[in-house]
């Protein structure tokens, strides 16, 4: 029985380390963390902009919307420039089609 009551606690013990170090090593922001820690841009004027000439104007600001949210960036213009954002330019839908306009 003490055999067993060493063994439980040494696991528990060990499970706690690799959760602590763990934890260290995730870097602070996640993609969502490091934005809120940087200026928020306005979404909303940005994607208007950039939607302004689409065909599928609600649509557009959907997925924009989506990506700047995700993103906290937009290229400017209303095409192109995705070299500008690039994790804006990598967001992709299920069928691997780009989703950001």
């Amino acid at each position: 029985m003490a055999f067993f009551k060493l063994l439980l606690s040494s696991l528990l013990l060990s499970f706690l380390i690799l959760h602590l170090v763990h934890a260290q090593q995730e870097p602070l922001g996640h993609s969502q963390t490091q934005v809120s820690l940087q200026q928020q841009i306005d979404c909303n004027g940005a994607c208007a902009a950039r939607c302004r000439l689409a065909s599928r104007q609600r649509l557009c600001h959907r997925a924009c919307g989506t990506c700047c949210r995700r993103c906290n960036c937009v290229p400017p213009g209303t095409s192109g420039g995705q070299e500008v954002c690039p994790c804006y330019a990598k967001q992709t839908t299920h069928g691997g089609r780009r989703k950001c306009p």
